[in-house]
């Protein structure tokens, strides 16, 4: 498992580093286009990098409203809440705030920029429905994102592809609505490519960060909780439920235990989770090495 968990991030670290030369050779080409290629390549990448220190410091909050996640007290209820507690004081970890969601669907997230400013969300379908084994393993997963810095990397991933895809947009505007009539046509070609390819390509990159964090969190809370059996039983139990999410949103899909969208809209078709079969396998094999 620690294994695993090592090599998850590496892989997270180069995708990342990948993610940023993207950004800078979509903003080069854009220089291409306008003429001014140094002056438009570093300014894409500096505001690349503001943009994610706001999405840093704010966007959190911002995932908690949009989904319509409460803050609770102990007293609202005891038991995820010592839960969460009990966990926190297992892992070292500060605690985080806790928060529900009025939701039928089974589902919870964890968000945050780092564990001295994170929070945990559950919907209340999810509390309904699981056994304490259960969701103890689930809030040990949300836990893994908080310990792995993973809430952190989700918030910069989104970023990044938000800048990219504004590139792109700005690309397609400059290749259709300029006057180009003295530009090269391989240019104005490789601008039509990557005004096409650009926010799918973004995508891309954001969905296998996502997967390989759900993976990488699955093996942490194993870790927590000694018992893989509870997180693979609860996923079974998603899988035979639902996890779909009365509020759809596309932005914070990444950060849910389990995929919150429709599968037959088409951001369901580009899922930012790794299948639950194949999660619930690798958990099994690791409870029969443990």
């Amino acid at each position: 498992m620690y294994k695993e968990i090592a090599a998850n991030k590496r892989k997270t670290f180069y995708i990342l580093v990948g993610f940023i030369v993207f950004v800078a050779a979509v903003a080069y080409l854009f220089g291409m286009l306008i003429g001014d290629v140094l002056y438009i390549t570093v300014g894409a990448i500096i505001g690349s990098f503001i943009y994610a220190i706001f999405c840093y410091f704010s966007g959190s909050r911002m995932a908690l409203a949009v989904n319509g996640a409460k803050e609770i007290a102990k007293r609202d209820n005891p038991r995820v809440y010592r839960m969460v507690e009990n966990l926190a004081i297992t892992e070292g970890l500060p605690m985080p705030k806790v928060y529900i969601m009025e939701d039928a669907a089974l589902n919870a997230f964890a968000t945050g920029r780092d564990p001295n400013h994170s929070s945990v969300c559950v919907t209340s379908g999810l509390l309904e429905v699981m056994d304490d084994q259960e969701l103890e393993g689930v809030l040990a997963h949300e836990m893994g994102h908080i310990k792995n810095y993973d809430i952190r990397v989700s918030m910069i991933a989104f970023a990044l592809t938000m800048v990219i895809s504004l590139v792109a947009d700005l690309i397609f505007h400059v290749v259709f609505l300029r006057d180009n009539r003295n530009a090269s046509p391989y240019i104005l070609l490789a601008g039509i490519v990557a005004a096409i390819i650009a926010p799918i390509v973004a995508t891309m990159i954001q969905l296998a960060i996502s997967r390989r964090r759900e993976y990488l969190a699955d093996a942490t809370g194993a870790l927590t909780t000694r018992y893989p059996e509870g997180l693979a039983r609860a996923l079974e139990k998603i899988g035979q439920n639902s996890s779909v999410t009365k509020k759809q949103n596309t932005a914070t899909a990444h950060l849910f235990f389990a995929n919150p969208l429709k599968s037959g809209s088409l951001a369901g078709l580009f899922s930012t989770h790794p299948p639950i079969e194949e999660r619930v396998k690798r958990l099994r094999d690791m409870g029969s090495h443990a």
